[in-house]
C-alpha cells in the first residue's frame, strides 16, 4: 500500500554544535531555493513508494526553520497533507512570524531543541538560544494556536550536576510542553567535542544510569506517560500525544526520506541519500535520484529490528513473526530475573528491564 510516513531532511543550520554528528550545511542561504526545488523533484521521483493518504510528515534537521520563510512555506504547501505535521525547530530562530506561518501552512506539532537551561552548559554545547529563548519561542508557538509542542533535552554534558539536572525538568515541566524527549549526550569518538571534553564525558558515563531514573521518576511524578526509553507525554483523556512519526519507527513501519543523508526503509530494502549537498543538488537538476548507499533487508533482520525497537516501548510487543530471532533460554533467564514478562503472544520489558534497555534485549535475541 507505499509507506504512510514522510522524512524531510533541511540540512541548513546558522552554525554546527560541537556535539552534533547529522548531516548538516552551514549557512549557504542562496541554496535554500535549489534544495527545496530537489527535495520536490526527489518526491516526485519517489511518489510511488508512498500511499496515497499520510499519517505523518516530519521535517528535521538541521534546523528546519533556519531554512528562508518563504522557501519552508513553499516545501510545507507542495507536500502531501497528513495527519500529524511536525517540525523541528531552534528557540532562537521561533519569532511570532514564524509561528503563525507555521501554523497557517497546516503545521500541527514543533520540536523545540531546549537541550539545557543552564547558560554555561548550552556554552560547552555551542548552543545559540539562551533559556529565555526557549521561553519566547514556546510563548510565540502558543500565541499561534499551537497545543502540541515538544522539548528536547540533554543530560550527561560535561560540568552537568544532578541538580543542574533537576534544574532543567524544573522549568521545561513550567512550560507545559505536551511532550519531552530526555536523551543522553553521546559524543562520537574522534570529533572535536571529544577531544574537547573526553575527561570529563567518561565522568559523566558513570552517573548515566542515576540521571535516567532521575528523569523518569521526575516526569512520570508530573504525569507524563513513559511511552518510550527517552519519551515522555502527557497523559490527556481524549488525546494521543506520543509523538506519532517516531513511533512508526518503533513500531516498525515502512518510511520514505527525502534529502541529502535520509534514510529511507520501504519492504526489503534500506537506502541512504548521498551526505554530498554538491552531489545531491546536481544529481536532482539533472532529474535523476541522489547517489544511495543501499541495504537488502531480510526477514530475520527487520524481525530483529522490530525486536530492538519494539521494546523500547511500554506497550507489550506482539511476537507473531519474531520467534525466531528470540533466544528461549535467555528469555526464560531474564524473566526469572524480573527483567520482562512473557504472556502468550506478547514480550514486554519490566519497569527494572526498562532501565537496562538495550541490555536486556541485546540479552534475548537469539
Amino acid at each position: 500500500m507505499g509507506a504512510r510516513h514522510l522524512y524531510v531532511h533541511l540540512p541548513f543550520c546558522a552554525h554546527r554544535c560541537g556535539y552534533c554528528d547529522f548531516v548538516t550545511v552551514v549557512g549557504q542561504r542562496d541554496r535554500h531555493a535549489a534544495y527545496v526545488d530537489a527535495l520536490l523533484t526527489e518526491l516526485e521521483l519517489e511518489r510511488a513508494s508512498l500511499a496515497d493518504e499520510l499519517e505523518t510528515v516530519f521535517l528535521g534537521g538541521g534546523t528546519p526553520t533556519f531554512t528562508a520563510l518563504p522557501e519552508l512555506l513553499r516545501l510545507l504547501e507542495a507536500l502531501p497533507s497528513a495527519e500529524e505535521l511536525t517540525v523541528e525547530a531552534n528557540p532562537e530562530t521561533v519569532t511570532p512570524q514564524l509561528a503563525t506561518a507555521l501554523r497557517a501552512a497546516g503545521v500541527t506539532r514543533v520540536s523545540l531543541g531546549a537541550q539545557t537551561f543552564q547558560p554555561a552548559l548550552l556554552e560547552v554545547l555551542d548552543r545559540v538560544a539562551g533559556p529565555d529563548d526557549v521561553r519566547r519561542a514556546v510563548h510565540h508557538l502558543r500565541d499561534a494556536g499551537f497545543d502540541n509542542i515538544s522539548l528536547d533535552l540533554l543530560y550527561g554534558i560535561p560540568g552537568q550536576s544532578a541538580s543542574d539536572l533537576d534544574a532543567d525538568l524544573g522549568q521545561a515541566l513550567e512550560l507545559q510542553p505536551e511532550h519531552l524527549s530526555c536523551y543522553e549526550l553521546e559524543a562520537k569518538p574522534g570529533t572535536r567535542f571529544t577531544h574537547a571534553w573526553g575527561a570529563e564525558l567518561a565522568r559523566q558515563a558513570t552517573a548515566m544510569e542515576h540521571y535516567f531514573e532521575r528523569v523518569v521518576q521526575r516526569l512520570t511524578a508530573a504525569g507524563y506517560r513513559w511511552y518510550e526509553t527517552a519519551n515522555f507525554c502527557r497523559d490527556e483523556e481524549g488525546r494521543d500525544l506520543r509523538a506519532r512519526h517516531n513511533l512508526a519507527y518503533w513500531l516498525g513501519r515502512d518510511y520514505l526520506g527525502l534529502g541529502v543523508g535520509a534514510v529511507s526503509t520501504i519492504e526489503h530494502r534500506r537506502w541512504r541519500n548521498t551526505s554530498s549537498l554538491r552531489r545531491y543538488l546536481e544529481a536532482l537538476a539533472a532529474g535523476r535520484p541522489p547517489d544511495r548507499d543501499v541495504e537488502p533487508l531480510g526477514a530475520s533482520v527487520r524481525a530483529r529490528e522490530r525486536v530492538l525497537l519494539g521494546l523500547r516501548l511500554d506497550e507489550p510487543l506482539p511476537l507473531a513473526g519474531l520467534r525466531s530471532v528470540l533466544d528461549d533460554a535467555a528469555l526464560a533467564r531474564v524473566e526469572r530475573l524480573g527483567l520482562a514478562v512473557e504472556q502468550g503472544e506478547t514480550l514486554a520489558l519490566t519497569r527494572r528491564g526498562r532501565f537496562l534497555g538495550g541490555a536486556v534485549t541485546a540479552e534475548i535475541l537469539a
